[in-house]
């Protein structure tokens, strides 16, 4: 794999720690800005939104210009976001700078899905889709614990430090590994208008794909984000044991994303046809079994995994779906990423107030089933074909 794409994750790393990290420190910035938990809660909410709306528009106002001085610009912008941040004095400053955050967020994570379609060979588009993905994932299993322990300890603010710190490393990388041009090594469209971009949207497969990557990331965060609640309920598990519970989640999504990477180029097929049906299965047993403890620590890493593994895969079908749009493909796969991570944390929280612990938990199964029924009624519309297996290398 080119170094650049390690590259990426690191900026993708830092900027998935600033994106969920959060969450955790929301009763220490109330405190600190004398407003309600609910108000603060808003913080992580306009994030997620952030990155849904603003990634088209982002990719499409950065599309003619190279993309090492996209991302960037993006990526200074993030930084100097934190840094603003982290010395913001009212709620209103610091909403604000988590809504350019995650603007510049969107336009990093969509020019950069977009790019490494054009530096590496079909074949090992998912491999490298996997390697950019993996730095959300090791965000969850590294990122968001160290900064909750940094927060923890010198206050909410030093975690916005700490973030805007690790992100100067990766742009000095970006600014000296990221070509200026990309080459497309796969079937290229050139001269194309954004209207002829996003023309690509009217296609079944890409629909199908976008609609299909929304149902598993929301499934995937509709739990996860109350999964340190239902540890706290019926499972008993102690309390100084749910970061490591929370962190098996993230190890099972590395461990996801990096097998899909290297199995889903020629076998994208098994990977949805295996995964979905395991995907309900497991959030079935996890909402059956959530007063057993034992279950809950051996579950989570695997659906961690599993989630990690679909989402990842249907992350490189949009991509490969989607070859009309070089400039905006990129930009689709990430909104549907976060209208995922908008809708799966408002249908746990309605589940949750509703039925209680488990709520989420079957809320996960439901939005699971839609993904298989919908994968099953759509394969034959959408006229795609299991690929060709090429050369390995």
């Amino acid at each position: 794999m080119p170094l650049v794409l390690y590259v990426l994750a690191l900026a993708v790393f830092a900027q998935g720690t600033s994106e969920f990290v959060l969450a955790g420190l929301l009763p220490d910035i109330a405190n600190d800005l004398d407003i309600s938990l609910g108000q603060a809660g808003l913080l992580t909410s306009a994030f997620a939104i952030g990155m849904a709306l603003g990634a088209p528009v982002m990719a499409a106002a950065g599309r003619r210009l190279p993309p090492r001085w996209t991302m960037s610009g993006f990526l200074a912008l993030f930084t100097v976001a934190h840094v603003v941040g982290a010395v913001a004095g009212s709620f209103g400053l610091l909403f604000a700078t988590r809504v350019v955050s995650a603007l510049a967020n969107a336009g990093f994570l969509a020019v950069a899905l977009s790019t490494v379609t054009h530096i590496v060979p079909p074949r090992m588009r998912a491999r490298a889709l996997a390697v950019i993905l993996g730095g959300t994932t090791l965000a969850l299993v590294a990122g968001v614990p160290a900064g909750a322990l940094v927060g923890t300890a010198l206050g909410w603010r030093a975690t916005l430090w700490a973030i805007a710190l690790v992100s100067l490393p990766a742009l000095v990388a970006v600014l000296t590994a990221t070509p200026t041009r990309t080459t497309p090594s796969g079937p290229a469209v050139p001269g194309r208008s954004l209207a002829d971009e996003l023309r690509t949207l009217r296609s079944a497969p890409v629909q199908v794909n976008i609609v299909l990557a929304v149902l598993v990331n929301a499934a995937t965060f509709c739990s996860f984000t109350y999964l340190a609640a239902v540890a706290d309920g019926p499972a008993g598990v102690n309390d100084t044991a749910v970061p490591l519970l929370l962190g098996g989640f993230g190890v099972g999504a590395f461990l996801g994303v990096t097998t899909a990477g290297r199995l889903a180029d020629r076998n994208w097929p098994r990977v949805i046809a295996v995964c979905g049906p395991l995907l309900v299965l497991g959030w079935t047993l996890l909402a059956v079994t959530v007063a057993s403890e034992p279950a809950l620590w051996v579950l989570t890493p695997v659906l961690g995994a599993l989630s990690f593994a679909l989402g990842s895969t249907l992350i490189g079908r949009i991509m490969a779906t989607a070859t009309d749009a070089p400039a905006m493909s990129g930009s689709f796969a990430t909104v549907a990423m976060n209208l995922g991570a908008v809708v799966g944390p408002v249908a746990g929280g309605i589940a949750i107030e509703l039925t209680g612990v488990r709520g989420p938990l079957a809320a996960s199964v439901v939005l699971a089933v839609l993904a298989v029924l919908l994968r099953r009624a759509t394969r034959r519309a959408t006229g795609e074909r299991t690929p060709v297996p090429g050369p390995v290398g």
